[in-house]
């Protein structure tokens, strides 16, 4: 589980000279004397750089992870997994498979969810239908704004925001999902 609490490298250095570890500025300068100057093989793209930004600056919440299955090599595929603690879901353990384009954050990222459940905003391909990842998505947002919202999606459903499904499912959906009206 990643959390960052006001993360600096001063911070870090302080962590690791009590651990007896070199500090961050003084690793970076070997990596770099090491390489003799010649720049990376490997460029990063600037939507790699804007993620590796919104990764550092995570702060989830306690129900998520984070798993970069590919290493640290490879951020453009990770996976995200929420364990809601109320709700509908409560007790299920949902991964979520994010796959980032070059360009981002002027496109979308892609979201799926591992597992086939049984969700109006999720089609049976556990492709997530969420505005925000579709047609009212802005590049201000990011990674940890998509996170919290599929946590909320899991405890409470967007009544407003149906996967286009049969309209019998949808009937299902919104009879199943719809709170119950107020007595007074």
């Amino acid at each position: 589980m990643v959390q960052c609490d006001s993360v600096t490298i001063e911070n870090i250095n302080k962590w690791n000279e009590g651990m007896n570890m070199p500090k961050l500025k003084e690793k970076q300068w070997e990596l770099s004397e090491s390489s003799k100057g010649k720049p990376s093989s490997k460029k990063k793209s600037a939507g790699e750089l804007r993620l590796h930004k919104d990764i550092s600056e995570l702060n989830l919440p306690n129900t998520c992870s984070i798993w970069f299955p590919n290493g640290k090599d490879d951020l453009m595929h990770f996976e995200v997994t929420i364990r809601p603690d109320e709700g509908n879901y409560l007790g299920g353990s949902f991964t979520f498979m994010f796959e980032i384009s070059p360009i981002y954050p002027h496109e979308a990222p892609k979201v799926r969810c591992n597992k086939k459940v049984d969700h109006p905003n999720m089609d049976s391909n556990g492709n997530v239908c969420l505005k925000i990842l579709r047609e009212d998505w802005k590049p201000v947002l990011n990674i940890n704004t998509i996170i919290c919202v599929l946590d909320h999606l899991l405890v409470e459903p967007n009544r407003e925001d149906f996967v286009k499904a049969l309209p019998k499912r949808r009937r299902l959906f919104k009879s199943r999902f719809h709170p119950p009206p107020m007595t007074y």
